[in-house]
Formats: structure tokens, C-alpha cells, sequence
């Protein structure tokens, strides 16, 4: 344990203002270094955090600094390499995800992990989205009874056009793999949080928009070891009715023998009774502020709660892996027409 965290990042790109939004929220946390290929973006970052050094290469920053945490929010491609470094070096780690490029990357990587005995956390915020931790909390008291079934329409209506993507991340248009690898990973990680372990999945996938590589639209079941179920429907070239789409990306329902939990575009969540035909809200607090409910700042304030007092972890690595196999699994579904145990 420790009082105080010294910090050391890597990446200024788009997201990565959510990160710094939320790092200078957080007194236990120092900011000592920042690393990024373009000078000029490092700096300006560093102009916000008084002492922080900047780099151009990632371990000569670990070697100068040795911070005690490293924030790695950079493109995909670079993530093993980082966590690697880090790990190498006996530095706790969160990594942006998506974690590896596949499976057997991401297999590898923690296979360090484990034999460096190193803390690394995988940056998947939405379970730390508060809608979630609101809904997961109602079904725990019950209020659904018996869980049957979980659903959700992923429609952000950000990939229409030759534009699509472009004016926010850009290497979106770029990755073979997609609207799985990229997007649904997020409620991979999320209906496990709700509804426990995935037995097996049944996918179709396509592409819609011909300007990207990836597909971008796809239907998956999953089979719950509990018995229950889970469909993801996701198409990112629709919409949903919301003030701001990107807040919760899509509409969810939670249904249950005793009623069901409805979750809206704008962070509503709202509760039918089993043979009644009201809706009841449900109160829960939370911030309309940085990302997906101030979720960037939810996930990184747990983890110093974890380096500062000893509080439990989640989104360790060997944990995320199981998300990454089931991505896996989702895959070679739809490659072969057919259900695959996970």
C-alpha cells in the first residue's frame, strides 16, 4: 500500500482527454511523465500537470521516472509491446483495450503477467458505466427475480458515409476485425458482469459501410452457464433516441421472472412489474460528465482505491481474457455458420 501513486502515461490522442479529465480528479495520483510520437501533443497535455516530464519512447520514460502506475491509452497495435515493458519492469499497468490483436497475443501477454507477478488492469470503463452497476444492483435485491434474459441494441449511428469514424479515431476504418474486437467486447465484459460466465455463442456478422475493413453490424446470442441468455444486436450505421448517442451507445432490457429493467439512450432505467403494464423509474446517482457517465474516472479512481488501500480489483488481465476468448469465439461462429462452446 501506498499514500501517494506516481503516474507515468503514454498516448494524447482522442480518448485519452477522457483519461487526463479524470487523473487530475484524483488528489493520490501524480502526474510525472507523459510519452507520445508527437512532441507537441505531449506537451500540451503536460502544461496541466505541474513537474510532468515528456518523452518521446516509452522505456526510457519507465527507466528515468519509474513511475509506480502506467497509463498506456494508445492505438491498439502498440498495447502488447507497452504491457510488456511494464511488466518487465515490475510497474502496475492499465491498458486501454481493445488488450491484444487476438487471443493468442493476449494469451501470451498475461502469461508475462503472471510470471512477473505484475498488476495490469484492462481499461474496459463500460461496467463502470453507473447504469450498470445500478441495474446489477437491482437484480441482485431481486427486483427481477429469476433472470431470463438480456438485450441490447447497440445503435450509435457514427458509421454511415466515407467519413465514418474519421473525425474521432480514425483507425476505426482500418481494423479487419471490427464491431466484435472494438465495440461488442464492451458488452461481452457487461452481460458477464450481469448475468455470469458464457457457455457458448452463435453470431452472424457483415459489413454494411464498404469504406471500412471491418464489419460493423451483427447479431450474437449467448448461452449463460446459468441457462439464461443474452442477444446483442448491433449495428453502428442506426440509431437510438438520445440527447447524446454516444452516452449509452444503445437500449437495453433485463428481463426476469418477476419483471424487467429497461435502460434508455439517456441513462433511464425503468422497471415493469410481471403482468402490469406501468413503468416505474429507478433512482440511482450518477454524472453526465466525461465519458459513458463519468465511467474513464470510475475505473481509474478503483484502481488507485486498490494501489492506496488494499481495495478489491477488477479488470485484472487473466480475468479479461475470458472477454477476449469469447471475441474469439464470436469469430469463428460466424465463420462456420454454427454454435461454439467458449
Amino acid at each position: 500500500m501506498r499514500e501517494r501513486v506516481r503516474l507515468a502515461t503514454v498516448g494524447a490522442g482522442y480518448f485519452a482527454r477522457f483519461h487526463y479529465e479524470a487523473w487530475r480528479r484524483i488528489p493520490e495520483a501524480s502526474l510525472v511523465a507523459i510519452c507520445d510520437r508527437d512532441p507537441a501533443a505531449a506537451e500540451a497535455v503536460a502544461a496541466d500537470f505541474d513537474g510532468a516530464r515528456v518523452f518521446a519512447d516509452f522505456e526510457t520514460m519507465l527507466d528515468t521516472v519509474q513511475p509506480d502506475l502506467v497509463d498506456i491509452i494508445t492505438p491498439p497495435p502498440t498495447h502488447a509491446d507497452f504491457v510488456a515493458a511494464a511488466a518487465k519492469r515490475g510497474i502496475v499497468a492499465i491498458c486501454q483495450k481493445p488488450f491484444c490483436p487476438d487471443f493468442a497475443a493476449a494469451r501470451q501477454t498475461v502469461d508475462l503477467i503472471r510470471q512477473t507477478s505484475t498488476t495490469v488492469v484492462v481499461h474496459e470503463n463500460f461496467r463502470f458505466q453507473p447504469w450498470y452497476a445500478a441495474i446489477r444492483a437491482e437484480i441482485e435485491a431481486g427486483r427481477i427475480g429469476a433472470p431470463y434474459q438480456v438485450t441490447f441494441r447497440l445503435r450509435p449511428g457514427d458509421g454511415q458515409g466515407p467519413e465514418a469514424y474519421l473525425a474521432r479515431q480514425p483507425y476505426f476504418q482500418e481494423m479487419p476485425r471490427f464491431l466484435v474486437h472494438e465495440t461488442a467486447i464492451h458488452f461481452i465484459d457487461v452481460f458477464r458482469y450481469l448475468f455470469g460466465e458464457v457457455a457458448a455463442v452463435t453470431a452472424r456478422l457483415s459489413r454494411l459501410n464498404p469504406v471500412i475493413a471491418g464489419e460493423d453490424a451483427g447479431v450474437i446470442l449467448f448461452e449463460f452457464e446459468s441457462g439464461s441468455r443474452g442477444l446483442f444486436d448491433g449495428n453502428r450505421l442506426s440509431d437510438h433516441a438520445a440527447k447524446n448517442r454516444r452516452l449509452t451507445m444503445g437500449e437495453m432490457l433485463v428481463e426476469g421472472s418477476a419483471g424487467v429493467l429497461s435502460l434508455d439512450g439517456d441513462g433511464g432505467i425503468a422497471f415493469r412489474a410481471f403482468g402490469e403494464n406501468d413503468w416505474s423509474p429507478v433512482a440511482y446517482p450518477w454524472q453526465d460528465r466525461g465519458f459513458g457517465g463519468d465511467c474513464v474516472y470510475r475505473l481509474q479512481r478503483h484502481v488507485v482505491d486498490h494501489l492506496v488501500a488494499g481495495a478489491p480489483l477488477m479488470n485484472r488481465a487473466e480475468d479479461y481474457l475470458r472477454n477476449v476468448e469469447i471475441v474469439e469465439a464470436v469469430y469463428r461462429s460466424d465463420a462456420g455458420g454454427r454454435r461454439i462452446d467458449v
